[in-house]
């Protein structure tokens, strides 16, 4: 008797510490600062308390079932022959099928309501924050303003923010779980999330996607804060030495790196960030040089490459011919010709993790 005593106590002291343990806890995503993270909390909580309709019966029930029909309750009805119960079987799929229906309902409209590339409804102008992944940070370039920072975001409260998400690197997940949202960065695409912060403060913000070794320190400061001292943190960023320049400062801060501190550029070179996206989409990559959409040099060396290959369309003509022509021994140093020409121009780029 006191040994059974003994082990209650026990237990009743360990529910008491895993109670005092869970009350230190946090949960970002039940604790939302925006518009967004509210619905989408709201969202959790409802499909969290309709699936509870089915769970919390089925442990009641359980332990019900465990205490009524235990050896040494005599009084238990004992049907040795019962098979089947029209009622129960009704019970066991209508209200399932029911919760299906309606949470099929819930995800329909919030993928609609909540889609992260839909623009937010405010009477504030929104502002546009490009960022960028890469081994292991954060790049933020603010095209209105003309500075960049790195693993720092600062943007006024109360203000619809659209950012403009890409990878320099490999796949990653840019997500702040107090504002809501998570959205992939992905090298040469250019993905999108808006999100708005109701209350000023410092939120953590991270990528949700393992991508390396640095991955854990590969963290983010979100603040949120007044327009006023957005306007004083833009100042400060204008008054930093670093200029971020393309390709040079670029690669220098695209080498991996682990836990990198917070960076400020009070300048960078135009269209940064288009470049980063087309360096990738002409095989430049890290170390690719490739000019910005729409630049002049471009134009002129496609044009210039138009003209030559015209002129030589007589030659290649001839060319052709006499492989045709040619002996079997010569048509085999061709084709090895055409492969070392392949190996010496890549088509394609490795991003490093």
């Amino acid at each position: 008797m006191q040994r059974h005593s003994l082990w209650r106590r026990r237990g009743t002291l360990v529910l008491l510490a895993l109670c005092l343990f869970l009350a230190g806890c946090s949960s970002a995503l039940l604790d939302p600062k925006g518009q967004i993270g509210v619905e989408q909390r709201s969202l959790i909580l409802t499909s969290f308390g309709l699936m509870l309709i089915v769970v919390i019966p089925v442990i009641a029930m359980t332990l019900l079932f465990g205490w009524k029909y235990r050896r040494s309750n005599t009084l238990a009805e004992y049907l040795p022959d019962w098979a089947h119960s029209n009622a129960i079987e009704a019970v066991i799929w209508l209200v399932p099928c029911a919760i299906i229906a309606v949470l099929a309902l819930l995800t329909f409209k919030t993928s609609h309501s909540l889609d992260p590339h839909k623009p937010l409804e405010s009477d504030v102008a929104p502002i546009e924050i490009q960022a960028v992944s890469l081994d292991w940070k954060w790049l933020f370039i603010y095209p209105e303003q003309g500075i960049a920072s790195v693993n720092e975001v600062a943007f006024p409260v109360d203000t619809p923010v659209r950012f403009r998400v890409s990878s320099g690197s490999v796949m990653n997940a840019f997500f702040i779980p107090h504002l809501g949202s998570q959205i992939y960065a992905m090298a040469g695409m250019d993905n999108d999330v808006h999100l708005i912060a109701d209350e000023v403060g410092s939120y953590p913000g991270r990528s949700t996607n393992y991508s390396g070794a640095g991955f854990s320190g590969m963290t983010f400061e979100a603040k949120v804060t007044s327009p006023a001292d957005f306007d004083a943190w833009v100042e400060g960023v204008r008054s930093a030495p670093e200029s971020l320049s393309y390709p040079e400062r670029y690669e220098a801060l695209a080498e991996p790196s682990e836990f990198h501190p917070v960076e400020y550029f009070s300048d960078f070179s135009p269209s940064l960030y288009e470049s980063i996206l087309t360096s990738f989409q002409t095989g430049g990559g890290h170390g690719g040089h490739a000019e910005p959409l729409g630049d002049a040099h471009g134009n002129h060396a496609h044009e210039s490459h138009a003209h030559e290959s015209h002129a030589d369309s007589g030659e290649l003509e001839s060319a052709h011919a006499t492989d045709h022509a040619a002996a079997p021994g010569h048509v085999t140093n061709n084709h090895a010709s055409g492969e070392h020409a392949m190996r010496s121009h890549p088509t394609s780029v490795e991003a490093g993790g």
